[in-house]
C-alpha cells in the first residue's frame, strides 16, 4: 500500500496581463465545452524553446505567447485557430495541436501559421489535443474532440517525417497529454474522462501490444498535460484537483504540488537554468505557477 506522497506549493512566475484578457468577443470553443471555464482565456501547452523563451497557447482564443525570464507575456500569433498542446521542433519551428485546423506548424518569428497534419486517409481529425516528439523526429499526438466515456473514439497517431502516419490506438475515452518514457519504448497517454493514464508498449515493428491501464486517479475533472523527468518520474496535471502528481516510472506517488491559484492545472513543462523547476499553466487565473521538483525534466527531440 502507497503512502501519502509528500506535498509542496507553488508560486507565481507570470500572470496574463489585463491588456492580454479577452472580454468583448465570445469564444466558439468555451461555447462548445461542458463545464465551466474562465472566460478570459484558457492558457495550455508550455514549451520551452532552447534559448529559455517559455511559450504557450490561449485555447480559447487562438493565440500563442512567448513568456520570457521576467515573466512577460509577448503575442506570437493571433489567428483562427484554437491551439492545444505545443512543442518545439529542432529547427525551432512550433509545433501546434490546434483543436480546430489539426496540426499546424507556427514560425516564432514572423508568427505565420501553416497546417502541416489535416486529415487522416481523407477524414478530418475529431480535435487534435497534445504532442511530443521522439529522438528519430517521430511525431505523436491524441486526437480527442469530445470523446469520452460515452464514445470511446479517442484516437493516438505516429507522424513520421517522411509523412507516413499510422493510427496506433482508436478506443480512447479522451486521450490528452501524451509524453514517451527515456526509453522511447513506452507512450503514456493522460485519458481525462477515465481519469487515468494509459501506458502503450511500442513494438520495434512499429505497432503497440498490450495496452493497459497504468495509474488510476480520483477526484477533480481529470490528468491533462505531463511531463518525464530524467529518471522517468512523470508529472501529471489534474485539471479540477488543482494538484500536479510526480509518479516514479514504476508509477508510485512521490509527490502532490498543490496550485496556490486555481483548480484549472491544465499542463507542464520542465525548465529553470538546471531544468528542475516546473512551469504549471493554470486556466482559471491566467497564470503560470512554478515548484521545484527532485529531478531534472527530460530533454524532448529540439534539444538534441
Amino acid at each position: 500500500m502507497y503512502s501519502a506522497p509528500e506535498e509542496i506549493g507553488t508560486e507565481i512566475f507570470a500572470r496574463l496581463p489585463d491588456s492580454l484578457r479577452v472580454h468583448d468577443r465570445r469564444s466558439e470553443w468555451l461555447d462548445g465545452q461542458p463545464g465551466a471555464h474562465a472566460e478570459h482565456s484558457l492558457l495550455e501547452g508550455p514549451s520551452f524553446a532552447r534559448d529559455g523563451t517559455l511559450y504557450c497557447v490561449d485555447v480559447a482564443y487562438g493565440r500563442i505567447f512567448a513568456v520570457n525570464s521576467d515573466g512577460e507575456f509577448r503575442v506570437v500569433a493571433d489567428y483562427d485557430g484554437e491551439p492545444n498542446g505545443l512543442k518545439i521542433h529542432r529547427d525551432g519551428r512550433l509545433f501546434v495541436a490546434d483543436f480546430k485546423n489539426g496540426i499546424v506548424v507556427v514560425d516564432p518569428e514572423t508568427g505565420d501559421v501553416q497546417p502541416y497534419l489535416q486529415r487522416f486517409r481523407l477524414e478530418r481529425f475529431k480535435a487534435v489535443n497534445d504532442l511530443v516528439f521522439a529522438s528519430n523526429g517521430d511525431l505523436y499526438f491524441t486526437d480527442q474532440g469530445l470523446t469520452g466515456l460515452h464514445d470511446p473514439t479517442g484516437r493516438v497517431f505516429r507522424a513520421t517525417p517522411n509523412g507516413q502516419v499510422e493510427c496506433l490506438v482508436d478506443n480512447v475515452p479522451s486521450p490528452n497529454g501524451i509524453v514517451l518514457d527515456p526509453t522511447e519504448t513506452m507512450l503514456y497517454v493522460a485519458v481525462t474522462r477515465a481519469n487515468a493514464l494509459w501506458r502503450v508498449p511500442l513494438l520495434g515493428d512499429g505497432g503497440v501490444a498490450k495496452v493497459g491501464n497504468f495509474i488510476q486517479l480520483s477526484g477533480g475533472v481529470g490528468p491533462d498535460g505531463l511531463a518525464v523527468d530524467v529518471d522517468g518520474g512523470i508529472a501529471v496535471a489534474h485539471v479540477g484537483l488543482g494538484t500536479v502528481w510526480l509518479f516514479s516510472a514504476l508509477g508510485e506517488p512521490r509527490l502532490r504540488v498543490r496550485s496556490c491559484e486555481g483548480l484549472h492545472t491544465t499542463n507542464v513543462a520542465y525548465g529553470g537554468a538546471d531544468g528542475r523547476t516546473l512551469f504549471i499553466t493554470e486556466s482559471a487565473s491566467g497564470t503560470i505557477l512554478t515548484a521545484p521538483m527532485p529531478a531534472a525534466g527530460r530533454p524532448m527531440y529540439s534539444h538534441g
